[in-house]
């Protein structure tokens, strides 16, 4: 549960970072980042609960176009679903968004376990 909670501040704090940049992404507020973040987490948890083996060989077999496609499909899902969570070009800010979103995510949870914050 705490790594759920952790994961929804980081996409959150992500998602602030990513409605600052010419993206086409919107966050009214870190009250609507921190849902939005909750919303993404939920569907990434449910992508988690299919076996390591299916997720690497759809990976690898798709050369990561299956999921970066889920990833957008979240994005947008999560703008559609949060009201102050906007995607001002559509599917084009939905795709740059999920790109972003992973980036940034990385690079954040790099520095916790950097940090020792976050267990490897």
């Amino acid at each position: 549960m705490l790594g759920f909670l952790i994961s929804v501040v980081v996409i959150a704090i992500s998602l602030l970072i990513i409605s600052k940049l010419p993206l086409g992404v919107e966050v009214d507020s870190p009250w609507i980042a921190l849902i939005a973040g909750a919303i993404i987490g939920a569907f990434n948890g449910i992508w988690a609960l299919l076996p390591g083996w299916f997720r690497t060989a759809n990976a690898i077999l798709s050369l990561g176009l299956i999921p970066l496609i889920g990833s957008i499909i979240v994005f947008g899902l999560a703008a559609w679903l949060v009201e102050g969570f906007r995607l001002r070009w559509g599917i084009g800010s939905a795709i740059l968004g999920a790109i972003a979103l992973s980036i940034v995510n990385s690079i954040l949870f790099f520095i916790l376990r950097q940090t020792g914050l976050v267990a490897v």
